[in-house]
Order: C-alpha cells, then sequence, then structure tokens
C-alpha cells in the first residue's frame, strides 16, 4: 500500500456542505447512513466521519491526519492541533457562526457581572468557564445535551449557544448578552502529519482546490469584443476582481476583454459595457479561483 491521507469528514450539520464542497473541488465522497467510511475517489485518501466536537481530539491524537471541524471545537477541547486553512461555509450561509450568552428577554441578566452564582447550560463547558474565568465570575456551568434554547428560564438561568443568524434564539423570547466566540469551519492536521513531506503536500494540495471553489463563489466571468477608441470607458465600468485581460483581434481596431466580477453587479454593468461600446457580451461561469 502506497501513501494514505487518513481524512475526517464531519458528521452531522456540516456533512452535506462538506461533501458538496469536496465534489466541487473535483473529489467525489459518497456518503452512506450505514457507515462511518465514505469512499472517496482519490485512492491516496482513506475518509471516516467524526463529530465535529471530536475531530479535533482524534486529529490531536493521529487517529486521523487530517479533518474539518469548527474553529470552536479546537478551542472548545483545547486540542493541539495545526490548522492548515480556513474554509468560510456552512449550513445557512457563509457567515461565521457565533458563540453567543442568552437570556429570556425579561430576565435581569445584562452583562457578565450578572451571572455571578447563576446556572448556565451550554454544550462549551470549557469555552464557557474560560469567558467566566476572565470576567471573574463564578457560576454554575452544566452541559446540555440539546434543545438548549428551551431551558431559560427553568432550567437554567441564561444558555451559551450557538446561532448563525438569530430566529431560534428570536423564537424562543432570547436575547443576546454578550458575544463569546466567532467561528468558521477549518481543516486542520495532526502536527506529526505535517512534519510528513507527501502528507504536508497532498494537504497542501487539497486545501488549494477547496479554497478556489470557496473564492468562486458569487463570481462569473465576462468578456467582451471592445473598440479600442472605448476601451478606457470600458475599463471604468468594470469592477474587476483583478485587472482585466486584454487581448488582440483579427480587426486591429477591436480588442478582447476578459474580467471576472460579482454575479450580483452584472445587472447593472452590462447595460452599461453596451451603452460604452461593448459587443459579444457574454457571461460564464466560474467554478474554481486560484490566485
Amino acid at each position: 500500500m502506497g501513501n494514505i491521507l487518513k481524512l475526517g469528514i464531519p458528521a452531522g450539520s456540516l456533512q452535506e456542505a462538506t461533501r458538496e464542497l469536496f465534489e466541487r473541488a473535483g473529489y467525489r465522497i459518497t456518503i452512506s447512513s450505514r457507515s462511518y467510511y465514505p469512499t472517496i475517489d482519490d485512492e491516496e485518501i482513506d475518509c471516516l466521519t467524526v463529530r465535529a466536537q471530536e475531530m479535533a481530539r482524534y486529529v490531536e491524537q493521529g487517529v486521523l491526519d487530517a479533518g474539518i471541524t469548527g474553529h470552536d471545537w479546537v478551542v472548545e477541547t483545547g486540542a493541539n492541533v495545526e490548522e492548515i486553512c480556513e474554509l468560510v461555509y456552512s449550513k445557512v450561509s457563509r457567515r461565521p457562526t457565533r458563540w453567543v450568552l442568552c437570556v429570556p428577554n425579561d430576565s435581569e441578566i445584562h452583562s457578565a457581572s450578572d451571572l455571578q452564582g447563576k446556572r448556565i447550560a451550554t454544550e462549551v463547558v470549557n469555552m464557557t468557564n474560560n469567558y467566566l474565568k476572565n470576567h471573574g465570575v463564578s457560576a454554575d456551568v452544566e452541559f446540555s445535551w440539546g434543545a438548549t434554547e428551551v431551558k431559560p428560564p427553568r432550567l437554567a438561568d441564561a444558555i451559551v449557544e450557538v446561532t448563525e443568524t438569530g430566529n431560534s434564539l428570536r423564537a424562543n423570547n432570547l436575547r443576546i448578552v454578550d458575544e463569546l466566540l466567532q467561528s468558521t469551519p477549518r481543516l486542520i492536521a495532526n502536527r506529526d502529519s505535517v512534519m510528513d513531506a507527501w502528507k504536508k503536500r497532498k494537504l497542501t494540495d487539497i486545501a488549494l482546490m477547496l479554497k478556489s471553489c470557496l473564492a468562486a463563489e458569487g463570481k462569473v466571468g465576462l468578456m467582451m469584443n471592445v473598440p479600442k477608441q472605448d476601451l478606457q470607458s470600458i475599463l471604468e465600468v468594470l469592477p474587476a476582481l483583478q485587472t482585466p485581460t486584454i487581448s488582440s483581434l483579427a480587426d486591429s481596431d477591436w480588442v478582447d476583454v476578459n474580467t471576472i466580477v460579482e454575479e450580483a453587479v452584472v445587472r447593472n454593468i452590462v447595460p452599461q459595457l453596451k451603452e460604452a461600446g461593448a459587443r459579444g457580451i457574454v457571461e460564464y461561469a466560474i467554478s474554481k479561483i486560484i490566485d
């Protein structure tokens, strides 16, 4: 058997988003509901599905060479791992998830100091205890097995819970008192594994492809034919990601302009481009952007 990279795929809410990201990057992962061992069309990678909460611990111990998990779980477990890259994606949006201190809307708790002697329910006990310690407050922090939002006020005075949109918190009549941490998914690696030249290169390649897909999200390519006399006017319209590529055409009075723009602005700038003299305007999809 040749070189093998043992890679952890997060089970749970990030699983499908992770599978889709890898597929866009060129790695086809098949995950069965009956197995913890997904298949991947790369014979140099051996996949294992692991809960995101446990990923950093298994990577630190060397059970896995690398894995994808939230930065929050690296912090919570205190795992000594190397973060290869940040991957800003999630099950809901590209915004970071936030661990926040919440209380009922009518609670008398308005700051960390008001938590003295109170009961706090959360899944991130270590993170919460560190937060309290930093504020010089002593409180009873209890591990919550789920449905944390419904525990105040009868089962807890406050909670520390994760949110992206805040919708669930508002639905349960909770307000945010403070933010403990913002988190995004990370590709993490075992520190011994990254000392291995082959594994380091493999991880670098995977990181490059994953990041290239994320960099291309929401962007499209535009190419057009432009009279040389109108080129400057066209360039002033284009909000280019980088300097547009300008190529000569058979007709020496015309040039080809190729650039990348945010998809959201296309509907506004295409009419301007046509008015400024551009012709043969073509919009095309971008799957990867590699700097």
